[in-house]
């Protein structure tokens, strides 16, 4: 056996168990030298595959202390990083606002200069579909007041701080509209919103059944399939499985605005599809950039 063999077969024998570390912790600990010989190792190897941070914060808007979730695609992202905000579900929260796999996947895009560097961030929004149900709790101010000035604490969004983006999962898709909705009525509108399986019930009984909303009225001012033109001039993204409950809100709201992105393809209301749109929604938001950034 040849030394050069030798050292293949000696490095294959530490790739097994180096590579099954590698997939616990997110990073390979070899040299790229190393790697190369290995076989693993690309132009441009994701040796970390991304950043989460959790942070304790009080929400004035909600009168109460939520968690704020930082998505980077490193752990020293460059000053400044453009963020898009990712809210979460029914029943669900800033730690599990994202579909599986958003992290891994920006991380690799950005390293890979797929599309340019930025995150995501996530916080607490109860149950309430994004808006105000009882007073002192308001999710969608701390999404236009407080969550800028968190960023701009932490050196990301930019000099103000304000998300460039919006996306959301289910009801954060609801949100995720709304928020668009909102920040276009202050002339400040976002460079881009992303819906996946978003909340988009097509009727009154059946959205009582979730005593969000006072009543039917309340709902109608908030719901999109009410609000077709909010998102006017807004790129926008909407991703949706053929099996899923909300898919007859989704077609007609595909139907009627021509979204950037309308996507249908079988799946249920899981993170199974939401996990498969991912890198879909990775390239979408990146692709949006503000043009400063």
């Amino acid at each position: 056996m040849s030394r050069r063999s030798a050292l293949i077969a000696g490095a294959s024998g530490l790739g097994v168990a180096g590579l099954a570390v590698g997939t616990a912790t997110g990073a390979v600990p070899f040299s790229q030298a190393l790697q190369r010989v290995l076989g693993v190792a690309s132009s441009t190897p994701v040796t970390q595959l991304g950043s989460r941070r959790v942070e304790r914060v009080y929400s004035a808007a909600r009168g109460r202390n939520v968690d704020l979730v930082l998505l980077l695609p490193s752990k020293k992202p460059p000053p400044g990083l453009p963020m898009s905000l990712m809210l979460h579900g029914l029943h669900g929260s800033a730690r599990n606002a994202a579909p599986s796999g958003l992290l891994k996947q920006l991380a690799s895009d950005v390293a890979r200069k797929a599309v340019p560097a930025y995150g995501y961030v996530a916080v607490d929004g109860g149950d309430n579909y994004w808006h105000q149900v009882r007073p002192g709790d308001d999710p969608m101010a701390m999404l236009l007041e407080e969550v800028p000035q968190w960023l701009r604490a932490r050196g990301l969004g930019g000099p103000d701080g304000l998300p460039f983006a919006c996306a959301g999962v289910s009801m954060g898709g609801f949100g995720a509209m709304l928020y668009g909705r909102r920040r276009n009525e202050r002339r400040q509108p976002p460079e881009a919103v992303a819906a996946i399986s978003p909340a988009l019930i097509t009727s009154w009984p059946e959205m009582a059944k979730r005593h969000i909303f006072t009543g039917m009225t309340d709902w109608t001012s908030l719901d999109p399939l009410r609000h077709l033109t909010a998102l006017q001039g807004i790129p926008t993204a909407v991703w949706c499985g053929t099996e899923d409950s909300f898919i007859t809100g989704v077609r007609r709201y595909i139907a009627a605005t021509h979204p950037a992105i309308g996507y249908t393809a079988k799946g249920k209301h899981s993170d199974t599809f939401f996990h498969s749109v991912v890198p879909s929604l990775v390239s979408f938001v990146g692709k949006h950039l503000p043009r400063a950034a």
